[in-house]
């Protein structure tokens, strides 16, 4: 027979348990509200875009935009923060800060810009952020709405000026840093040119390999 300390203890297992679903499935609700409301900024743009038809697409309640943002403008803040975020997070794991890169020659220096370039495109193309979010990333940096600073791009940039001996504010080096870039982003950026012309809705993990490849093969060019 079970006692009534016995008993307590169940309840309030089971009242932790109820707590943890929700907040699992309301984690869940947030994310596919954020997927679904870049997706249909990036498409429609921030003011033909409404509450009610992001809420639609994520399949999620409505009042979850007040609960977790306020209204659609915290929502559209909310979703450039997350991006930075991750971006940043990310930047930690595979950027050795303590690294002194005057050391290395300029082979050394080539091959930590190619491992550095191969964990960008991982970045952008396994998982860390989708092709929507990040398209609508770049999108409002192209429309002059959001300034975001970059911890990758800026250490490309850092490794560049180090390949070229300059120093990190010349021309040369940040054109072609943005050109490297390009090469990563332009696959997920022009969806009509890759994934419609593939017949497939996302990237797989061999496009990413050959995106890799081939952004070698260009930075490699650049500095002969």
């Amino acid at each position: 027979m079970s006692t009534k300390n016995e008993k307590k203890i169940d309840e309030t297992e089971k009242v932790s348990y109820t707590k943890q679903v929700s907040r699992k499935h309301k984690e869940k609700s947030k994310q596919r509200i954020m997927q679904a409301a870049a997706e249909l900024f990036s498409q429609k743009g921030f003011d033909s875009t409404g509450i009610r038809e992001i809420c639609h697409q994520a399949d999620a309640n409505i009042c979850m935009v007040s609960y977790f943002w306020g209204g659609k403008k915290a929502l559209y803040d909310g979703i450039i923060n997350e991006l930075a975020e991750r971006e940043a997070l990310y930047a930690k794991k595979v950027i050795n800060t303590e690294q002194d890169i005057k050391t290395l020659s300029k082979q050394e220096l080539l091959e930590l810009l190619y491992s550095v370039l191969d964990k960008i495109t991982d970045f952008l193309y396994e998982g860390w952020i989708s092709e929507d979010m990040y398209r609508f990333l770049i999108q409002e940096q192209q429309n002059g709405r959001v300034e975001v600073s970059s911890p990758l791009f800026n250490y490309v940039r850092k490794l560049t000026a180090a390949i070229l001996e300059k120093k990190i504010n010349d021309k040369e080096v940040i054109m072609k840093t943005l050109f490297i870039f390009s090469q990563i982003i332009s696959p997920a950026m022009l969806p009509a040119f890759s994934l419609n012309l593939l017949n497939r809705k996302s990237f797989q993990k061999n496009d990413s390999d050959m995106i890799k490849k081939n952004v070698r093969l260009y930075a490699g060019a650049l500095f002969e």
